[in-house]
């Protein structure tokens, strides 16, 4: 056949591709025969930034001698050239900040042991929605199913386990499951997972450790460019050995044969990770089209929750030190109060207010008043949970702590005596209440116990300078 004829009365960039057949079912070189004028100028005189690994077009060579080798392009070429399978694909590659819109279509008649199909590509400088629109119509139905229930929700971990559930039932796959990254902290969590009932997985919830991160950061070079990894079978599980030997490793210490794995973004920001384990190979073209369009719905849904989120703890957290700030500790006194946390459970309140502040400040300036919070707020934090540390303001700190006793409160003060060292001097009063509801109570007593203690401290250095407000 004259293949370059063939490409030549084509409007759009379009080549053509071989794929050597062999006799085990699987296939060997996959080549870009020839291509028509608009594709060889998308090698040879690239647009923006979709370049490729050489600007020389060299006919019938090995595909791989233009882009980094992505299984999802092999599979496609495959069903298209050997098994004469019309496919198309819309993606965002990792490797180019564009969106592809991909024909493959079946040329017959096999030379020998090559199959040869056509690659029709477009590229779009953004999303088009008429595009990503285009699916069946009962993957329309689900991803409108999600959306409805993402968007209705008011709990939305409990609603991504119901979606995450929906995915893998769609995928037919024996585990699907949401990993999130945390890249200031390193550290992952899983969103969601759900485990068909004969499947022997053990869940993420148990794998994921302090180290993951490291492992999970290492997925975006082995997706190494595409938009994500697909690997259906014994042959292509080779490749994520090749690319990534440890995770190939936990994959097989965890029984897992295949793995279909996405990027979640929303812009440029990654959130994390979707995966489907032990899928049907002859699914996966499926597979590849329900979460292309998923994630791109997920990852934005997960941005806006995490954002959320994010300015959630940033409106009760006091920025320079990290600790809940005043106005948590109002809200949780009043909850409190109104029985509404642990009525009839003791409540322990510690005050602990710094001593020499003032003189920090005036000899050494505001920067180091500054790190001297800091360092009391972190003495505090080694002693006690998070979520029971407040900064009330100023060098002032209150520790609200249910159902502790008073001896342990004593060792608590303790604590925080031994390891505030030289650089930090803590006034502390404690005070432990019965019923929780008498928390004000607490924190009047508590208060006063703080300033006695700070009294002493003063009339034991005498040549600390008191500013106005150390003074009851």
């Amino acid at each position: 056949m004259d293949f370059q004829n063939l490409v030549d009365h084509m409007g759009a960039m379009t080549c053509v591709v071989s794929v050597e057949r062999l006799e085990n079912g699987g296939h060997g070189d996959i080549r870009i025969v020839t291509g028509n004028r608009a594709y060889l100028d998308s090698i040879e005189r690239p647009m923006g930034n979709v370049q490729m690994l050489t600007t020389k077009f060299k006919p019938n060579s090995l595909y791989t001698d233009y882009l980094t080798r992505d299984l999802n392009f092999e599979d496609y070429c495959y069903r298209a050239a050997v098994e004469k399978k019309c496919l198309h694909s819309y993606a965002h590659p990792d490797r180019f900040d564009v969106w592809f819109n991909m024909t493959f279509l079946p040329v017959v008649p096999d030379e020998g042991n090559l199959s040869f199909c056509t690659y029709t590509m477009e590229i779009n400088p953004v999303a088009d929605s008429q595009r990503l629109s285009n699916v069946s119509a009962d993957l329309a139905s689900a991803i409108l199913e999600t959306t409805i229930k993402l968007r209705g929700t008011t709990d939305f971990e409990t609603t991504m386990a119901d979606v995450i559930k929906d995915i893998r039932k769609l995928c037919m796959a024996k585990q699907c499951c949401i990993l999130l990254m945390e890249p200031v902290t390193r550290r992952c969590t899983v969103l969601c997972e759900d485990i068909a009932e004969d499947a022997p997985k053990k869940p993420m919830a148990k794998i994921v450790d302090d180290s993951f991160y490291d492992l999970a950061e290492s997925w975006e070079e082995t997706i190494s460019g595409s938009n994500c990894l697909i690997a259906k079978n014994s042959r292509d599980m080779e490749v994520v050995r090749e690319r990534n030997p440890k995770w190939y490793r936990s994959l097989v210490d965890n029984h897992v044969s295949s793995i279909v794995l996405f990027p979640l973004k929303s812009g440029n920001e990654r959130h994390g990770y979707i995966w489907a384990t032990d899928f049907d190979a002859d699914n996966a073209p499926k597979i590849k089209e329900t979460l292309e369009l998923t994630t791109f719905i997920l990852g934005a849904e997960i941005g806006n929750h995490l954002l959320l989120k994010r300015l959630q703890i940033l409106s009760a957290r006091d920025m320079l030190t990290g600790v809940l700030n005043r106005n948590e500790m109002n809200n949780y006194v009043e909850r409190m109060s109104n029985g509404q946390v642990s009525p009839g459970k003791p409540v322990g309140v510690l005050f602990a207010d710094l001593n020499g502040l003032k003189q920090a400040n005036d000899t050494k300036g505001h920067s180091a008043g500054d790190e001297l919070i800091r360092a009391g707020a972190r003495v505090l934090r080694s002693v006690f949970h998070d979520e029971e540390v407040f900064r009330a303001g100023g060098d002032e700190f209150t520790v609200i702590v249910v159902g502790i006793t008073a001896g342990e409160m004593e060792e608590k003060k303790r604590q925080i005596r031994e390891r505030s060292g030289n650089d930090v001097n803590l006034a502390i009063g404690v005070y432990i209440e019965k019923d929780c509801r008498n928390v004000r109570e607490a924190l009047r007593k508590a208060d006063e116990d703080m300033y006695e203690d700070k009294r002493n401290y003063y009339e034991s250095h005498p040549e600390m300078k008191r500013r106005h407000s150390d003074a009851h």
